[in-house]
């Protein structure tokens, strides 16, 4: 493998947006990543259009974009407000697909990558989910020892109650 071909994981994870609750990768950053420009990627996913269903890949409205760019501090070159057309999303699945649409070596091998990412990613997500349920079973467990540790400080308030309340009694044996 090239290693022109090797893509930092930093450079693709941080491309990776959370759009209508799907992560997603922008057309202008998958053709940055393939080395070809967005005119480009966009013609060859029009021709095959039948291959992205909504599922794989969907076009931002205006305001999706609008409130996109307002996130991103430091626009990108192809994201500026020249851009004429809206960009397309695309999902796990749809950049799966574009490897059948863009069928050369750099394409095919940033594909790998990008997949390993998006592994990476949801195993990260799935720990932090385990983790979550893991601090929740903690923090069941604290409530109830703490509901435990206040009984008992009550009950040991009853007994030391009870003590102060008891009459002396009277001693048996010889009196002076």
């Amino acid at each position: 493998m090239n290693s022109e071909l090797i893509l930092s994981e930093e450079t693709i994870s941080n491309n990776i947006y959370y759009i209508r609750n799907q992560k997603v990768m922008l057309d202008s950053d998958l053709a940055i990543l393939y080395g070809i420009e967005t005119r480009v990627l966009k013609q060859a996913v029009r021709r095959n259009i039948t291959r992205f269903p909504e599922d794989f890949m969907f076009e931002l409205s205006k305001t999706e974009y609008d409130s996109l760019r307002s996130q991103i501090v430091t626009l990108k070159k192809g994201r500026g407000t020249h851009q004429k057309y809206l960009p397309f999303a695309f999902t796990e699945h749809g950049i799966l697909m574009l490897s059948s649409v863009l069928n050369s070596e750099k394409a095919i091998q940033t594909n790998i990558q990008i997949m390993r990412i998006f592994t990476k990613v949801r195993q990260m997500l799935l720990d932090t989910t385990e983790m979550k349920l893991d601090i929740v079973q903690i923090q069941k467990k604290l409530e109830n020892q703490g509901k435990n540790i206040e009984l008992v400080f009550s009950y040991l308030d009853e007994l030391t109650e009870k003590k102060e309340e008891q009459k002396p009694r009277t001693k048996i044996g010889y009196k002076k």
